[in-house]
């Protein structure tokens, strides 16, 4: 048995010098980006109700997230859970640089610092109880990929992780899909690569693989537990095209653009916008020079992959939405995108050797792409702390309205501690103008945007319960069948007079607009 100092020498050999670069790269940049995630411990709207939670997801589909979660404890301890976080997030930042062949120090650095920072990572650490199980999930099917590319019966033990990366978080699951596409293409391209297509089958079956053992221990952990799959993001119906094929298939597609070119989570700003217009032009005019040096344009294969690129490679990023349609697709499930500049760049290293004979060209491309890829590292950085400035104030300001509304319940007459108390959990935007001047950067991250925590009767409870300390018999949302009567519609809204009412011995707060269509 070997020493340790002898063990830890034998994984710095095996990851390399670009290996280490990629690591550090990523967990400075990831620990400086989101330090104020770490250092403040404010909920989102679900970490109301997870300041301990066991991540029991079975039901959901995340049979394997109660162990990757339990790593840090049950509880939500952002400074734990974000480092672990950053850490996992880091390893997998270098199979990713690995697998995609990023290979010169400057461009390394950037990948590590841009694979950390992409938002869809802020809008993940948001939810500080389950961050660092969710980045663990990310990092397993990574590494199923690389395992494929890396040993003889890899693609057996990279089904194997798949399976666990997806019972922890399945939409990581495009990660994989993005990540093999990438490496096929590679491969037919590759004059040098023989096997060709038995390494494409060795990727399909490393999927076929992870799915199957995926869906097999689930139906056998929800026999065994006597439970059923939830509602929830429509994943009891899931299902391959359970929409229709060709539905499903135009729903993928538009979804891709759509989120691509309108969510501003790639375009945040106008020199984000112009750096990956520029990189882009970058990858073609390396795409171009490359096909005409290497004849590239003489095989069909190449016209091949084209195609296969273009048409598979938004499927493989929305592959989600193939089985379940109905599905809201918010960032924190599109970690992929970054993969897409990461790829351009990639591409651009290995073929600006053949630009052109002046080495003042490739050095010009070479500075460009460079240019570009920092310019949209830090607009995500920027993001990031957008969103993380925004889920304080949301904090803060649903502390200071919460506060306000217990002394009034308090104060009125005919109170008492355990008083049903009725509402629908809206906050009003009459008396409250909204303040979120955020939204053009965070509309896309479900977890940070908006005002308040507090959506629903349940989230007024457990704000109340957790962060105020006072027990309030606050009735569930189901209770709300007093939406539509008379006298609550012409009810004033909170904080005026006569916003507080008890009949037949409920309390009725009404804290939405006080005019409303019926």
């Amino acid at each position: 048995m070997s020493t340790p100092e002898a063990f830890f020498k034998r994984i710095k050999d095996k990851l390399g010098r670009d290996g280490i670069i990629a690591f550090l790269s990523a967990f400075v940049a990831g620990l400086l980006v989101h330090m104020p995630a770490l250092t403040f411990d404010v909920p989102n709207h679900d970490g109301l109700a997870s300041l301990y939670f066991d991540q029991n997801m079975i039901t959901s589909g995340r049979w394997f997230l109660g162990l990757t979660c339990g790593i840090s404890s049950y509880y939500a301890l952002p400074w734990v859970t974000g480092l672990l976080a950053i850490l996992y997030i880091s390893v997998a930042s270098l199979f990713i640089c690995k697998t995609l062949g990023i290979k010169r120090d400057c461009f390394l650095i950037l990948a590590g610092c841009m694979l950390a920072v992409f938002p869809s990572i802020a809008s993940n650490f948001a939810y500080a109880f389950t961050m660092d199980g969710y980045m663990l999930g990310l990092l397993l099917s990574v590494i199923a990929v690389y395992m494929v590319d890396k040993y003889t019966f890899g693609f057996i033990i990279g089904g194997l992780l798949l399976a666990f990366g997806m019972g922890t978080y399945q939409s990581y699951v495009s990660v994989a899909m993005v990540l093999s596409l990438f490496k096929v293409l590679d491969i037919w391209l590759d004059d040098k690569k023989e096997r060709k297509i038995k390494a494409t089958a060795e990727y399909i079956g490393m999927g076929v693989i992870g799915l199957g053992l995926y869906y097999g221990i689930l139906k056998i952990l929800l026999a065994i537990t006597g439970k059923t799959l939830d509602t929830y993001q429509g994943i009891n119906d899931a299902g391959l095209f359970s929409s229709g094929i060709f539905g499903g298939i135009k729903h993928v597609y538009s979804d891709f653009v759509s989120f691509t070119v309108r969510s501003r989570i790639m375009f945040s700003n106008v020199y984000a916008g112009i750096a990956f217009t520029l990189l882009l032009l970058i990858f073609l005019v390396s795409l171009l020079t490359a096909v005409i040096r290497r004849g590239l344009w003489k095989k069909p294969v190449f016209y091949l992959s084209v195609a296969v690129a273009v048409i598979l490679f938004p499927v493989c990023a929305n592959g989600i939405l193939l089985v379940s349609p109905g599905v809201t697709y918010h960032l924190l499930m599109r970690y992929q995108w970054v993969l897409f500049p990461l790829m351009m760049l990639a591409f651009i290293e290995r073929n600006t050797v053949f630009t052109a004979k002046a080495s003042g060209f490739k050095s010009l491309l070479d500075w460009a792409a460079l240019c570009c890829v920092t310019v949209m590292t830090f607009s995500f950085a920027l993001s990031d702390n957008i969103a993380y400035s925004n889920l304080e104030k949301k904090y803060e300001k649903t502390y200071a309205y919460t506060l306000r509304l217990v002394d009034r319940i308090e104060q009125t007459e005919g109170f008492y501690r355990d008083i049903p108390i009725r509402f629908i959990g809206v906050v009003g935007t009459d008396p409250y103008p909204e303040t979120d001047y955020t939204g053009e950067v965070t509309g896309s991250m479900l977890s940070v945007a908006g005002d308040y925590l507090i959506y629903k009767p349940e989230n007024y409870a457990l704000f109340i319960k957790n962060y105020l300390g006072v027990t309030l018999n606050i009735q569930p949302s189901g209770a709300n069948d007093f939406y539509y009567e008379d006298w609550y519609v012409s009810m004033p809204s909170f904080p005026a007079a006569g916003s507080i009412v008890i009949k037949d011995g409920v309390m009725y707060i009404k804290t939405e607009n006080s005019e409303r269509n019926r």
